[in-house]
């Protein structure tokens, strides 16, 4: 059952989508591909969620796609009917093919834009499509036995799920290139050194702080968030007077929330505020 490949709870604010798939390292097979997409459809439109945080079951965040799992064997091990029901199966023209994973990757389209802050908790193998999610999030919460590669090439794909985009502005043109190209593997320091680890802390510590920084946030002011992000991503690819227009906008509309007002009491009064997301 899809559902059962992704795991949603949602608590205090905090609305954790854990992918299923332990034996296989989370890798993604046909069924995950789109209860990941339909996640993030739900979890755009959750207003009751105000952070949002991606993580893996076991022992690995994502191994990428799963191109070695064959359906008939998974029976035993997933409970998942085998083989795969035909609509849940990648299309068989080239046509077909290019519009299914087009329409599968919107997952990764509405977690970077999320209107909300999105956090990777990662531990273990985060590999290609994986490192990809874990690109597109605000913040990546990171085990010391995390590891990391595109892996595309070795197994002669281009990429997908918008890691060519999320790898280059994260990262540089240069640096992304090397990790595409050569698709070697980086250990949890050798990504921090590069800045894709937000914040690298011992495995045994990993909930723990993902879920204080997913509980700060959630803490925070909601809208003035979304403006913020709204801000952030436009600088990706915006020019200048474009940005300076969009931040003056956002200041003035963040200026007449009841959030804006309560902060300015909270910060005269010496006390937390208490945000209500109007």
């Amino acid at each position: 059952m899809s559902e059962d490949l992704l795991l949603e709870t949602l608590d205090d604010g905090v609305l954790t989508l854990t992918l299923n798939r332990p034996e296989r390292l989370n890798a993604l097979n046909p069924p995950l591909l789109r209860a990941l997409r339909e996640g993030m459809e739900r979890a755009s439109r959750n207003h009751a969620a105000r952070v949002v945080v991606i993580a893996g079951a076991g022992r690995a965040f994502c191994a990428g796609g799963d191109i070695a799992g064959k359906p008939e064997k998974k029976a035993e091990e997933t409970g998942e009917a085998a083989p795969t029901p035909r609509k849940e199966r990648a299309p068989d023209s080239v046509a077909s093919r290019i519009d299914w994973l087009r329409g599968n990757m919107e997952a990764v389209r509405l977690l970077y834009q999320m209107d909300k802050p999105t956090i990777a908790m990662i531990r273990g193998a985060t590999v290609s499509v994986g490192m990809a999610l874990a690109a597109a999030c605000d913040f990546r919460v990171v085990s010391e036995n995390a590891s990391f590669t595109t892996g595309f090439a070795k197994v002669g794909f281009s990429g997908d799920y918008g890691a060519s985009y999320f790898l280059t502005r994260l990262l540089g043109s240069a640096k992304a290139r090397e990790l595409m190209f050569l698709s070697d593997m980086l250990d949890a320091r050798e990504a921090q050194r590069i800045g894709l680890v937000s914040r690298l802390v011992a495995d045994a510590e990993l909930e723990a702080q993902t879920q204080a920084l997913a509980r700060r946030l959630a803490d925070g002011p909601p809208l003035t968030y979304r403006f913020m992000k709204k801000n952030l991503n436009a600088a990706v690819d915006g020019n200048l007077d474009q940005i300076l227009d969009m931040e003056a906008t956002h200041m003035v509309l963040s200026s007449l929330t009841s959030d804006q007002r309560e902060a300015v009491k909270a910060f005269m009064e010496k006390r937390k505020p208490q945000f209500s997301g109007t």
